[in-house]
Formats: structure tokens, sequence, C-alpha cells
């Protein structure tokens, strides 16, 4: 955790409260108790569980250490995600077995929790104010993290259906689908490359500059060499190109681990998605469709897009070209609480404009960089130090976003993660090459 803004009123504090914990439940909304329940693999989590704990991240960095008991203790257990220090937990994979807590018990759990919450923050003098601050700031940002992952977990588990169903209700999806209507099947313009002098630049951000998380500090100097990188995000056409050339079958092409991986799982094609003729038709949050040929492609691997890139001879960038780049405004991107009733809309094609454009929202790009600590790290003290820093191995750093990211969260500097193989999060493919196009 990090330092955050100096204190907001109270009345502005607790608006941003209830705005992130409403639109929890307006995205669980849709589904049913059933739905709420479904637990499709271990890497995912049921809607309900993450109902219940984003609440309990409150109840135990916020209301625990000013006295408040908890709602039900037992809880504890079932909804701690991976804090070793707070005591054991729930196997992760198991818990789509927990049929109880009901959805309407953790419905009152959230509804009992909110109001201990926000009677703490009328009651605190100026100083304990200034010291809740920080802590709901960090819970606010872990729920939005959630609220990603509740649609990424609940469109896996959908995908299992055969009946191919829709997250939304006709109505909404009739509207979502409508607000974009032909983006997705736009004539995409080539891409061009945007160069980039390099030299030394800062990355990173420092305390006292706003909420952030912990690892992405310091601020800190990287070389860079002179780059170029791609306007726009690889897309759906481009994607088709690469496997009606064998792309999926080229061992040059591909990482050693990312052409096992290929051959092991039978990997002809992204998640979600399956080749009728020419066509390419995916499975989303609003139902089965044919995919546009200028739509980003999306739900790749970090295998898949290192694959691709070099197809098209250029490479992923990495995260500090990524940062370098990224000096526009974060708020104007594709994100879920652009559309009606705050549903998520597909990814669409760039518009034209000038420079660098889908730098957030759309999808999270993978970078080639490994996520590891910046120079100067320190891992924060306490429970909360779990947060970020144990994770560093074995991960890539993806930036920008996605059409599911919640537009208040994202920044220049964040940093998201996943291991490699990694396909059932909103991940794209943004190009970039070294001054000369070489692949290096």
């Amino acid at each position: 955790m990090t330092e955050a803004e100096p204190p907001r009123g109270r009345d502005e504090l607790i608006a941003s409260y209830r705005r992130v914990r409403d639109l929890t439940e307006r995205l669980a909304e849709p589904l049913s108790p059933e739905d709420q329940v479904l637990q499709s693999m271990p890497d995912a989590s049921p809607t309900k569980w993450h109902r219940g704990h984003t609440t309990w991240f409150f109840e135990t960095f916020v209301l625990a250490p000013l006295g408040v008991p908890p709602y039900d203790a037992r809880f504890a257990k079932i909804l701690n995600s991976y804090y070793v220090s707070l005591g054991p937990r729930h196997p992760r994979p198991a818990r789509g077995m927990l049929s109880r807590p009901s959805c309407d018990e953790i419905a009152e759990y959230r509804r009992v929790v909110d109001g201990r919450v926000i009677e703490s923050l009328l009651a605190a003098d100026e100083t304990k104010l200034a010291e809740i601050v920080p802590l709901i700031d960090l819970g606010l940002a872990h729920e939005q993290q959630h609220q990603e992952l509740l649609l990424t977990d609940i469109w896996h588990a959908l995908s299992q259906n055969p009946l191919a169903p829709s997250y939304r209700s006709d109505s909404a999806r009739e509207r979502a689908l409508g607000m974009d209507q032909g983006e997705g099947h736009a004539i995409s313009t080539p891409i061009r490359f945007v160069g980039f002098d390099g030299g030394l630049v800062e990355i990173g951000t420092d305390r006292g500059g706003g909420f952030h998380y912990d690892n992405e500090e310091p601020s800190h100097r990287v070389w860079l060499e002179p780059f170029e990188l791609a306007d726009r995000l690889v897309t759906v056409g481009e994607w088709k190109a690469f496997a009606e050339a064998g792309g999926y079958e080229t061992p040059s092409l591909w990482l050693s681990a990312g052409f096992d991986w290929v051959r092991t799982h039978g990997i002809e094609a992204p998640l979600y998605t399956r080749r009728e003729g020419s066509a390419l038709v995916g499975f989303g949050l609003d139902g089965e469709r044919e995919l546009g040929d200028a739509e980003p492609i999306t739900h790749v691997s970090y295998y898949e897009a290192d694959a691709i890139a070099a197809f098209l001879d250029a490479r992923l960038p990495t995260e500090a070209e990524w940062e370098t780049a990224a000096k526009g405004d974060p708020s104007r991107g594709n994100f879920v609480d652009t559309g009606p009733e705050d549903s998520p809309l597909r990814a669409q094609a760039a518009r034209e404009h000038e420079g660098v454009r889908q730098l957030f929202g759309d999808a999270w790009e993978w970078t080639r960089s490994a996520y590891e600590p910046y120079p100067g790290f320190r891992i924060p003290d306490g429970a909360i130090g779990e947060y970020n820093g144990k994770f560093m191995i074995d991960q890539q750093v993806l930036r920008g976003g996605s059409c599911l990211t919640p537009r208040g969260h994202m920044r220049a500097s964040y940093r998201n993660f996943w291991p490699a193989a990694t396909r059932f999060q909103f991940t794209g493919i943004r190009l970039a090459r070294s001054t000369g196009g070489e692949r290096a």
C-alpha cells in the first residue's frame, strides 16, 4: 500500500465508497444465484465469493483496527484470499463448493459492513480520518480489480455451457451492441509505427502523487534505445493471416516453452473462439457472434502474443517503452463503465487519429517485461505487504487496462501481471520495433 492523496472531504470519500461498492452489485445483478456459485477452473472464483471477499477486505483492514467486531468471525476462513499471516484459508480451487453463505446472506453482509464503514468515516476525527483514507483507497482499488475479475470469471464459467448464454439481459445486450454497431466490422487501417527517441527516461511513481499500488514504486530512471510502437492493437484480421500461414505450427516463431504449450494443449486459436471457414466466431459476455477483422484480437497468451509479433516482423514492447508512450488521458479509453447500465462493451476498432491509439481500455497489452521489483522497492510491513510483492516471479507485466476495467482504476504507471499461459483475461497485443525494424 502507498500513501494516498491528502484527506478528502467526508462526503466525497463516502460518495466514492458507495459508487465503487454499488458497481460491484450492478455487475452481479444479471446473474442468478446458480450463476454466482460457479467456479469453472482453479484460477477463477465465483461471483458470490468476489462480493464477499471484497467486503471482508474492508472489514479486516479498515474496521478491525478501529475495534469493530466482525460480522461473522467464521467468514474469515472462506473469504481470505492469500493473506497467510491472517490465518487459515479455504482452498482456492474449492471456492465453488461453498453453497453457504447464500447470495442473500452475502448481500446482507455487504449491507452491514458498508453501514459500519460509513459510520466509522462519519465518526472519525481529522487525525483518524487521515489514517483511514489510505486504507479506504486501497480497498476501493482492490474492489475495482475484483470487478474485472468478476466479469472474466463468469465469462469463463458461462463459456462452459453448451447453450452459450449471454451474461446480460436481452435489452441491455441490444443497447450495448447498438452503441458500437459497425465499429467491430470497420475496415482497419494498416499499422503505423510511431517513433520514440529513447534515452534516459523515468517510469514508475512515488508517494504523494495520488493513489497507486506499491509495485508501481519507486520512480526510477531507465535507459531506452530508440524504438517504435504500433499505433493500434493487433486485429482479428492480422491474427487470421498468422493462423492461415501456419503460425501455430511454425516453431521458429515461438519461444521454446510457448511451442511446447501449443503442442501440449492443442492450441489453434485464442480462447473463446473457433474457426468457421474464413470467419472467427467468438463467445463473449453478449453471447456468440462473428468477430470483425478490425477488432483487436484478444484472449491470447503471452506465448501467442510473442509469436504473432514475430510473424509480423516486430516484438512486444517493454513496460518502460509502453509507459514512455502512455502520455494521454487514461480516462478516455473504452472501459467497463462506458456502456449502458455499466455493462462492458466488446473491444472496439481503433478510430482514426494521429499518434499511438488504444493505450488505455479495450484490451490489456502484454509486454516482454518480467514482473519484478523496481530498484529500491520495499514490501510494506504487515499483511498488506502480501498484496503484490510475493508474486514477483514467473509472471509477465501487462499494461493499459481493458474494456472490463473500471474507468477510474487506470493510470500510466499501473502494472498488471499474469503467468505467460493466461488467456481468460482480456489480453491483447501491441507491436514494437527497435529502430531499423529488427526484432530485438
